[in-house]
């Protein structure tokens, strides 16, 4: 919760208090969309009033000076781009835009929540976040850059996720597979943890990125 924003899963995530097959699953939106933005109205308030950790700007700041190529986030937040990252692939759609499924329009978030819950497209239809929802598959261009990313690093940083969520916990393996060393940052360890080839680091990521951070001399 760095950012102020609960993870999904865990001790007070919000698969806690809703069931996600019964709110975030695509056929749960589609036989009841007006039910599933209670839930959705909850997760917007939550990330509007979110803000980027030191970990998001430490990052943006390691690309700004060459250090870090990419940033492949599972997040909806667009706090990695608030931070100042420039190069971000949003696995999971980002929670910025609105969709309509009939007509395929596509708004700004806040214009549209502003106008009422459930917000709904010109033509009538309930809106849709454009994120990705249980039983949707990864749009192709996030996947193809995701891939390309974490065959082409020299070092792959796994930071804040408990690495169980497919297929993006399949990326670390490709970076393993090309025999690129990962380094994870994390209060728990993952299955990635005693790896061959990964070191992990155990604590928060603000925590981690302070001591990276004054180790290189750009603290700030």
């Amino acid at each position: 919760m760095e950012s102020g924003i609960p993870a999904f899963r865990g001790y007070q995530g919000l698969w806690e208090k809703y069931d996600p097959m019964e709110y975030a699953h695509i056929q749960a939106f589609l036989l009841d969309p007006e039910k599933v933005w209670r839930m959705l109205a909850e997760m917007m308030d939550t990330i509007v009033s979110a803000e980027p950790s030191y970990a998001h700007v430490s990052i943006a700041r390691l690309e700004e000076e060459g250090i870090v190529a990419g940033v492949i986030t599972q997040n909806v937040d667009g706090l990695h781009q608030k931070a100042g990252s420039k190069v971000v692939v949003e696995f999971h759609g980002s929670a910025d835009y609105l969709i309509c499924l009939g007509c395929n329009a596509r708004y700004p978030s806040l214009e549209k929540v502003e106008e009422g819950i459930p917000p709904k497209c010109s033509c009538g239809r309930i809106l849709k976040p454009d994120v990705v929802f249980f039983g949707e598959p990864i749009p192709d261009e996030a996947v193809r850059r995701s891939l390309e990313l974490s065959a082409s690093c020299d070092l792959f940083l796994l930071v804040g996720t408990s690495a169980t969520v497919a297929p993006a916990n399949q990326l670390p393996e490709v970076a393993l597979q090309q025999g690129v060393p990962l380094i994870e940052i994390n209060p728990e360890p993952t299955h990635f943890s005693m790896r061959e080839n990964v070191h992990w680091v155990q604590g928060g990521a603000s925590d981690v990125f302070r001591q990276i951070m004054r180790e290189i001399g750009l603290a700030s």
